[in-house]
């Protein structure tokens, strides 16, 4: 089981409508998670991308916070007798106070909520409940210790609650989607409705400190939808309105990797635009460092070569499979002698990618007879 997952919501799913990268391309740009600052300030917990979602797990169990009964409330540091899936992984979040023993509300607070509610099946709520209790007490000193566990509380209240407007909206999204476009007044409307409920349950600093570089997200991956959809635009006007955008963001980590992320999207538009009237390596090296640096485009001219060696191997794969097959050998034998082309031609990992590859050979054959 992952350990990274975020609470989901109707709106993020925009994202990944918006946001056109392979997972590999990504993982090399995958921005660090960025540090907290706040004066006199100090970290008790590690903060590792370990989090996970847990509003959906949370809707299927409405079971209210109990008095804990003395089974419930052994724990002492919180961490006895982990469940399965967080047994050898790194505490996620972090609890910081300040010089007066006051809590200090940061992301890394949410996500050290996420780390332990990931939890939700394998263990009792009330459990949870007792853990992270537990877990605060034993980390943090009074006042902090009180309120960490009463936002706490507030988050749990708030991700109950967050279904109802999901299902809400659910199905309107869904026949955008199907229509070909996003009910922009519709996912404005949920997000209203979201900061609402958020005022019900937390101040505007915890708002901020939890959702805001959220939100600061879901806004950028709106107006990107937004642009996409606007009909009066052509191509260049919709690409100057989407770096116009960018550029009024305010200097910060957010704004570092939605740039980031808006390079990694055009890279991938021209890259495949270049490859298609024949650009040479230099040209497509020139072209990646200009977006994303010397060493990002190294390594995908790398992975260019490794995969025109593929495509090269699986060309010959194919040719003499075909033959095989064609000379009217005992279909027995005939895998054999195939089993033994893999092992030569391909390593374990490439043999894992035979039959997509060429599954998608032949929608491509299809798609451009």
């Amino acid at each position: 089981m992952s350990n990274n997952r975020r609470p989901t919501y109707a709106t993020i799913a925009i994202i990944a409508v918006v946001i056109i990268a392979t997972a590999a391309v990504i993982l090399w740009f995958k921005p660090d998670s960025n540090d907290i600052n706040s004066t006199s300030i100090k970290p008790s917990v590690s903060d590792n991308e370990t989090n996970e979602s847990v509003t959906t797990e949370l809707a299927a169990v409405q079971v209210v916070k109990a008095t804990m009964t003395p089974s419930q409330s052994h724990f002492v540091t919180g961490l006895e007798n982990l469940p399965r899936s967080l047994k050898g992984t790194h505490i996620d979040g972090e609890i910081i106070i300040d010089e007066n023993k006051q809590l200090v509300v940061t992301e890394g607070l949410r996500r050290l909520f996420d780390y332990f509610l990931s939890a939700l099946g394998e263990e009792e709520e009330a459990v949870i409940f007792a853990r992270v209790e537990s877990y605060i007490r034993h980390h943090t000193p009074e006042p902090a210790a009180s309120q960490a566990v009463t936002i706490f509380n507030q988050y749990v209240a708030y991700l109950k609650a967050l279904p109802e407007i999901e299902k809400r909206y659910g199905n309107l999204q869904l026949q955008a989607t199907k229509s070909g476009e996003l009910d922009l007044n519709a996912v404005a409307q949920q997000k209203q409705d979201i900061a609402n409920l958020r005022q019900q349950y937390f101040d505007k600093q915890t708002i901020t400190a939890f959702f805001g570089a959220e939100d600061d997200y879901d806004n950028y991956s709106i107006e990107m939808v937004r642009i996409d959809q606007n009909k009066q635009m052509s191509d260049a006007q919709k690409q100057a309105a989407r770096q116009d955008y960018i550029s009024r963001l305010p200097e910060n980590a957010t704004k570092a990797n939605i740039m980031q992320q808006a390079n990694i999207s055009e890279l991938m538009t021209r890259t495949e635009q270049m490859k298609a009237r024949g650009a040479t390596p230099e040209e497509l090296y020139n072209m990646r460092r200009e977006l994303v640096g010397a060493l990002a485009a190294e390594r995908l001219a790398q992975v260019d070569q490794e995969d025109a060696n593929f495509d090269q191997r699986f060309t010959q794969y194919e040719t003499q499979k075909t033959r095989l097959l064609s000379q009217g050998v005992n279909a027995a034998q005939a895998q054999i002698q195939i089993d033994q082309l893999e092992q030569q031609l391909f390593n374990d990992t490439e043999r894992k990618r035979l039959d997509g590859y060429a599954a998608l050979q032949r929608q491509q054959a299809v798609n451009n007879p």
